[in-house]
């Protein structure tokens, strides 16, 4: 049986990653790359250490399961979204450090943007916010300095990081990204499947330096690793990080949903193929295309989750690590009347509010730090109940599976929480690289392994369900505590 190599590329972290054919993982290999926080609300990425944290991960990977390397059928590629860089034509050289989704940079393009918020939701799906990529690429337009016209004249092009990898990965022999990755960028049609001109004029983005779109089972040509393979390696499966993990955890039919925990969360409930626009702040995603044909789903973003922890690890000095804090959190039977609202770059569904800032609300003379450390954990789960509240008010479809991945899903009792607050079996993935395996099960249908999602179903998963068992009274009651916090906030 053939194996599949996986590239995940995150926020974080660059790993590789080497699956069997029934999906299991066999093997990984990880590199963390420096986070640069050159300002307030500015995050950077140097993309040229991420290129070579790949090489890095990829080539050790393989040469420790030197046996194992004739029998790879492909390298399918998952990816954080919305980052964006320009990088030059021919050597692939970024020519700046990479804008991270959490950057807020763009805010200011947005606010002139505004009135044109309804040509934009209707023709992307999304709303205008910083959050996405288009923003963030007027301000590089604007005030990096030779940008537009390395633009102009063709020497320079825009990738999201998926679409720079495959440039690196092929020697310039493709220049492509995915229909997922595509439409985080504020500038992709998702009912035509296609770049649009007038966005790409609203955000001054020339339409001649975007990449070519590609369904995510598309082949992307191949690679020899800078030449570490003797013969060249299919590359085929290409996903933006959420929408892959949605494709790993078989949310294939309308109403099925899958929450992502991580640095932030994102959630995404599958509505078929035909696109609904939200007139409440729901996002329309583009869940994934295979032969043409899309899938839409509905998205809540939520910008600060895990990140919440970290927060309090490095900046806070609270604990050792995110495990001691969780013990903190649970040496203490609630939160004490203490939320901590982790606005530190804004909020997102239900409010959409960047101005929003972070704070730690209800502190009495009895608050210590172990109801900090709860309330930190507990805002994770409240933010996901406020944002599937919204999306199940409109999405035409019932909710009839709840999922979970991502590092935070560790935590058992955040799990519980949040099957809690939301009063539905939450059902969450024992493998934690499902965006991975997304992209890697997409490859096995563009390469033909599988014949369709039904194929891609019958794959054994494992999960832990987590069911709900608080009464609906004390749910409401903290969930009301909740909702005055964030209040007084905004």
């Amino acid at each position: 049986m053939p194996l599949f190599l996986a590239l995940d590329q995150s926020t974080s972290a660059t790993k590789a990653l080497l699956f069997d054919a029934a999906g299991h993982a066999l093997d990984r290999e990880s590199r963390d790359h420096v986070q640069h926080y050159p300002q307030p609300g500015w995050v950077e990425h140097d993309a040229e250490e991420i290129w070579q944290n790949t090489l890095t991960v990829l080539r050790t990977l393989l040469a420790r399961n030197p046996d194992k390397v004739g029998e790879i059928a492909a390298l399918s590629i998952t990816n954080q979204r919305e980052t964006i860089l320009v990088f030059e034509r021919g050597t692939g050289r970024p020519l700046h450090r990479a804008l991270v989704w959490q950057d807020r940079r763009g805010d200011g393009f947005c606010a002139a943007a505004k009135r044109h918020e309804s040509l934009v939701h209707r023709t992307t799906g999304l709303k205008i916010d910083g959050y996405f990529s288009a923003s963030k690429l007027q301000w590089l337009v604007h005030n990096q300095p030779g940008l537009k016209a390395k633009l102009a004249d063709g020497s320079a092009l825009i990738g999201t990081i998926d679409a720079y990898l495959i440039y690196r990965l092929t020697g310039g022999q493709v220049f492509a990204t995915d229909t997922t990755n595509a439409s985080r960028t504020l500038l992709y049609d998702i009912g035509r499947l296609a770049w649009n001109d007038e966005l790409c004029a609203l955000w001054e983005v020339p339409r001649r330096a975007l990449p070519e779109v590609r369904d995510c089972s598309a082949s992307f040509g191949e690679t020899t690793l800078s030449g570490e393979l003797v013969e060249p390696l299919p590359i085929c499966g290409v996903m933006g990080d959420s929408q892959a993990s949605l494709f790993a955890q078989r949310c294939y039919a309308p109403g099925a949903a899958k929450v992502t925990f991580g640095t932030g969360s994102s959630l995404l409930l599958n509505i078929g193929d035909t696109p609904r626009f939200s007139a409440q702040g729901v996002l329309t995603a583009l869940a994934w295309s295979h032969a043409g044909r899309p899938t839409y789903a509905f998205e809540g973003i939520i910008i600060s989750s895990a990140s919440t922890l970290t927060w309090l690890r490095d900046q806070l000095g609270l604990a050792a690590d995110v495990p001691a804090i969780e013990q903190l959190a649970l040496a203490v039977p609630d939160n004490g009347g203490v939320h901590l609202v982790p606005a530190f770059t804004g909020l997102g569904l239900p409010h959409w509010r960047p101005d929003a800032r972070a704070a730690i609300l209800g502190l009495s003379s009895h608050s210590d730090r172990r109801h900090v450390a709860r309330a930190a954990f507990e805002s994770i789960a409240f933010q996901v109940r406020d944002a599937l509240d919204a999306m199940r008010a409109e999405a035409g479809v019932p909710l009839t599976a709840l999922h979970g991945d991502g590092g935070p899903t560790a935590s058992k009792f955040l799990m519980q929480f949040c099957a809690d607050l939301c009063g539905v079996d939450l059902r969450v993935a024992t493998m934690p690289d499902c965006s991975p395996l997304g992209a890697v099960l997409a490859g096995q249908l563009g390469l033909g392994l599988q014949r369709d999602l039904a194929g891609l179903a019958a794959l054994t998963r494992d999960e832990v369900i987590y069911q709900p068992k608080l009464a609906a009274e004390k749910v409401a009651a903290l969930h009301d505590g909740w909702r005055q916090a964030v209040g007084r906030t905004l």
